[in-house]
């Protein structure tokens, strides 16, 4: 069962080098956990929620899964939601990426490449709230992929594709120690 203290010792763990954006990320995440009182509810808006994602290589680690997300409108590695039966903050991850690309996924274990705290904007059903977003490092075993409903589109996306797609900074640097830590 995922937990506040089992994320927090992830959380500590993590070394981002000098990436002070992660760093920060990290911090306000810590805070989170330590005073929310459900910090992997999807229902907490203030100061919003843990959520996990996934850098997904592709076979050759040449290449990065994106999906474009129909309600933020751009694109974005997959991931979402804890649920209250996930295992850990990389099953959340896991499990996001093969719901929303039906990518299949190395045994290999995942490992915590990216934390970054992003504002999602509000809408008739909720706040604008804080996403505190914990980005996790997969491999693909093969390139063949599916769009689920949450998503227009899902391609395999170069590094130097990047400005293309206008991802922005967090998720370029966890790809990019994500694709390190395979090399």
């Amino acid at each position: 069962m995922l937990t506040a203290s089992d994320v927090a010792r992830l959380l500590n763990r993590f070394s981002p080098g000098g990436d002070g954006e992660a760093l920060k990320s990290r911090d306000l995440t810590l805070a989170l956990l330590a005073w929310s009182p459900d910090p992997f509810s999807r229902k907490i808006y203030t100061p919003g929620h843990v959520t996990c994602t996934g850098v997904v290589l592709s076979p050759k680690k040449k290449r990065v899964l994106l999906v474009h997300h129909n309600r933020l409108d751009r694109w974005l590695l997959p991931g979402g939601h804890c649920e209250s039966d996930d295992a850990s903050a990389a099953a959340v991850a896991q499990r996001e990426v093969i719901e929303e690309t039906g990518a299949d996924l190395t045994s290999a274990e995942p490992s915590l490449v990216g934390i970054d705290v992003h504002p999602i904007p509000g809408n008739n059903k909720e706040p604008m709230h804080l996403h505190h977003d914990l980005i996790f490092s997969f491999q693909a075993t093969s390139t063949s992929t599916e769009c689920s409903f949450e998503s227009r589109a899902v391609v395999w996306c170069e590094v130097s594709d990047f400005d293309r797609y206008e991802l922005p900074a967090p998720i370029r640097k966890a790809t990019l120690r994500a694709v390190e830590r395979t090399a």
